[in-house]
């Protein structure tokens, strides 16, 4: 890479036993089940936290409960720049796509590409710039350090990498990678750091490893890191950010998950439909009794016969259950779950 604080893939290969060896041990929390399993389950917690600390390490201001109540209910503090409140909402989208699409994403051009755009939604000056490689110079704040310039130089930089990170087989090195080259090259005009932070998540989601929510992370800390990235090529203060915080978030995530109980296999099984029957009831404004002719109609023409009285309970369960605090799991907004309140009463 032309410019980078790892001159080549090889000299990355070789830094790496200088900070895995105090990584935890890649093992996944949900062996043998669905790409993102693991993520899904600690999802509405996992939103909040991620949300909240990923735009707190941008300088936002929003407290941890001010959080809350805006993906929770969609009521934004007072006081506040609209912006904030935007920046949260756009890290929730974000958190999301990597949970939902978690067979589908990687490090390619198609998810780095649209984590951008979720990220970066009504907050450039230049609408056309989400979700695309820049084209112009940037500077900076607090550094000297000019990024890469030129667009076929960026693109060919990027691509190298998507190419780099997706030979990587180990998903802790994979994130770590993404947080210090994503920011490093400067691929888009702004709101790097925020998908580097993000994309790091992408292996750990995919293999079913606990998340990287930057729990207790001091922005001060992180800033320092990433100037030691900027100015003098150097990984090591990243690292231990790196592995400091994703020991927090484990001990978090553990103590979470440990309340949940063992998945139910039916559930994972038709994850998918259930889900699409949910979304479907909720956003048509069903009341009970078309809810109830709904998903029976799915389970007879989509659920093999002996499943169809299980689908239909756990469907129903899941709809009775629903509330303004789990709703992002189905990717519902409070507005289309408060609507649908007002017929389901």
């Amino acid at each position: 890479m032309s410019a980078s604080p790892c001159n080549n893939a090889s000299q990355s290969a070789t830094t790496r036993h200088s900070w895995t060896t105090t990584a935890p041990t890649p093992r996944s929390t949900c062996p043998h089940q669905p790409a993102g399993t693991y993520a899904r389950q600690i999802a509405s917690r996992l939103l909040i936290d991620l949300s909240w600390n990923s735009s707190r390490l941008e300088g936002n201001t929003y407290s941890l409960l001010e959080t809350e109540r805006l993906l929770a209910a969609g009521e934004a503090a007072t006081g506040r720049d609209a912006k904030e409140g935007q920046m949260i909402v756009n890290h929730e989208e974000a958190i999301e796509f990597l949970i939902a699409s978690a067979d589908e994403t990687g490090f390619n051009r198609y998810t780095l590409l649209n984590l951008h755009a979720l990220l970066s939604d009504i907050l450039l000056a230049d609408p056309t710039a989400s979700g695309r490689l820049r084209r112009i110079a940037v500077g900076i704040g607090q550094t000297v350090f000019f990024p890469l310039e030129g667009p076929q130089r960026i693109e060919e930089n990027f691509q190298q990498i998507l190419d780099t990170a997706t030979a990587i087989e180990d998903p802790f090195e994979q994130a770590f990678f993404a947080m210090v080259h994503l920011p490093y090259l400067q691929p888009f005009e702004h709101v790097n750091k925020r998908v580097s932070r993000l994309a790091a998540n992408i292996p750990l989601i995919k293999r079913n490893l606990c998340p990287l929510s930057f729990v207790d992370v001091p922005q001060k800390s992180y800033i320092s890191a990433m100037i030691g990235i900027y100015e003098l090529n150097k990984i090591d203060l990243l690292r231990d950010v790196f592995v400091w915080a994703y020991k927090r978030s484990c001990a978090r995530y553990s103590a979470v998950r440990q309340s949940l109980g063992e998945p139910d296999p039916f559930r994972i099984q038709y994850r998918t439909l259930i889900a699409d029957a949910v979304i479907h009831v909720v956003r048509a404004r069903m009341g009970k009794a078309s809810a109830i002719s709904h998903v029976r109609s799915m389970a007879e023409s989509q659920v093999p016969l002996e499943d169809q009285p299980s689908f239909t309970e756990v469907t129903e369960t899941q709809l009775m259950s629903l509330h303004e605090g789990n709703i992002a799991r189905y990717r519902l907004r409070p507005s289309e779950f408060q609507a649908w309140q007002l017929e389901w009463r």
